[in-house]
């Protein structure tokens, strides 16, 4: 792929990342600890209807995307019926709204219930509209996507520091829903051809069983995976304090500039692969391939973020001292959930799309154990180490799930490097406060041998352009 169109897709989770180190800290100076923990658990929510409502459809949207010569069709089938069940349960939710703002932030308000509502029909018809420009390969698109809202958001953070004397949780809130409202708009004109012909086209019914049955079995695995990513948090809510649920959000959001390398290889994935998917030989050999090199971007950035976790402490207050300790353990969920990717195709090309669901409850009662035993002792800490062990397992999931049904990929090496970053991010999570500086020789010393190592392999990285 031209390093062209890899820029144009990267410039907006680059982007949203750097304004997202901007909004970070004025938030927590802002907004009292508890605010920032009820605001995490917003994010849950987003998530958790995304997958719930997708249906399993965004993912067979991918899947058969290169395969469907009516695109305006294949975009109807996938949306419109997670749309209608989505639209269908917010109306039953609008006879109580405050029922939802008290289920996520335990405050009684019809207006916050509301609002929520508002930011999760936005948030579901924008993971489609995204996937359109994704797929057609409009990197510009797709950035703007990524970047509009953060950039709505930090402005309108910045008038309520402004020229509001309080600054009450509702706030962020509305912030948000200015800030994916306007996405929305514009991301509608822009897609504007697509949708349209999406209303226009006539409907497959053979074609729509045929997705339906593509996404069934990932319905229940995205689930799962919902729970895999929110159970600490929730966790946190039930079993701990809304003080340990900031330290926890905060430390997931500096860990979210990692997400820069999941967005920017999950784009660029999916098509690429898919493309070559009736060809067995050209599939293995770019998924043995990109495997190797994400390994090396995942290791290396666990081991830099090992070395440099104390300056986080320059950019937010005393309060918030805990999160250098366990930002490591929340990188396991972007960085250890993109080297999966690579290796689990196999799964996707198979269409046994079954094997993700397994995938996804197997290390959803990982997660569940390693919380219920964690978060009462450790709080913030105990839900970070959970999360990054279970994503360990996860990986080993779906990469042995893969091979059963499709080809050997090696392996060794992965498991290796990755349980070694594990390793010292637990350690550090839990224990940095005594080890500190011992755990940086511990970082120092991964990082080396992972060059050792590899050192071949560094030779031949070159980008096509």
């Amino acid at each position: 792929m031209k390093l062209k169109v890899i820029l144009s897709f990267a410039m907006g989770p680059i982007g949203a990342a750097a304004l997202g180190f901007i909004t970070l800290p004025v938030m927590t100076w802002l907004y009292s600890p508890e605010d920032v923990g009820r605001f995490g658990m917003l994010n849950v929510a987003i998530s958790f209807t995304v997958l719930l409502f997708g249906l399993g459809l965004d993912q067979a949207y991918v899947r058969q995307y290169h395969e469907s010569e009516n695109k305006g069709e294949l975009l109807k089938i996938s949306i419109i019926p997670g749309l209608m069940l989505l639209l269908l349960s917010l109306f039953a939710f609008s006879w109580e709204p405050s029922f939802i703002s008290s289920l996520l932030f335990e405050k009684d308000s019809i207006a916050i219930g509301l609002l929520v509502m508002l930011i999760l029909l936005f948030n579901f018809i924008l993971r489609f509209l995204s996937l359109v420009v994704r797929m057609e390969g409009r990197g510009v698109g797709f950035s703007l996507s990524q970047l509009i809202p953060k950039v709505v958001i930090l402005v309108s953070l910045l008038c309520f520091y402004f020229f509001w004397e309080s600054h009450p949780f509702e706030q962020l809130l509305w912030a948000n829903f200015f800030g994916f409202l306007i996405t929305l708009i514009i991301m509608l004109l822009i897609t504007k051809r697509d949708w349209l012909l999406a209303i226009s086209s006539r409907v497959d019914y053979h074609k729509s069983k045929e997705m339906i049955r593509f996404g069934f079995p990932l319905i229940l695995g995205s689930l799962a995976f919902w729970g895999v990513t929110a159970m600490d948090r929730m966790f946190l809510r039930s079993l701990s304090t809304f003080e340990q649920l900031a330290v926890f959000s905060v430390a997931v959001s500096f860990a979210s500039a990692a997400t820069i390398i999941q967005t920017i290889f999950s784009t660029l994935w999916a098509p690429m692969v898919y493309k070559l998917a009736n060809n067995d030989e050209e599939s293995l050999g770019l998924v043995t391939k990109a495997s190797k090199y994400i390994l090396l971007v995942v290791v290396a950035l666990f081991c830099i973020a090992g070395l440099l976790s104390w300056v986080v402490d320059f950019f937010i207050p005393v309060s918030y001292s805990d999160v250098k300790f366990i930002l490591l353990a929340c990188l396991g969920y972007p960085l250890l959930y993109t080297l999966s990717e690579t290796t689990v195709v196999g799964i996707g090309i198979s269409k046994k799309t079954y094997f993700s669901m397994i995938a996804s409850l197997l290390a959803l009662s990982v997660n569940f154990v390693l919380n219920y035993i964690l978060v009462p002792r450790f709080g913030a800490a105990g839900a970070a180490v959970s999360t990054c062990i279970t994503f360990w397992f996860f990986l080993v999931f779906r990469t042995e799930l893969s091979i059963l049904c499709w080809k050997k990929i090696p392996r060794l090496e992965l498991y290796f490097f990755t349980l070694l970053c594990i390793a010292g991010a637990s350690a550090e999570a839990m224990f940095g406060y005594r080890y500190f500086a011992f755990l940086k020789f511990y970082w120092g010393g991964v990082l080396i041998l992972l060059l050792f190592c590899n050192r071949h392999y560094l030779k031949g990285l070159k980008l096509k352009r």
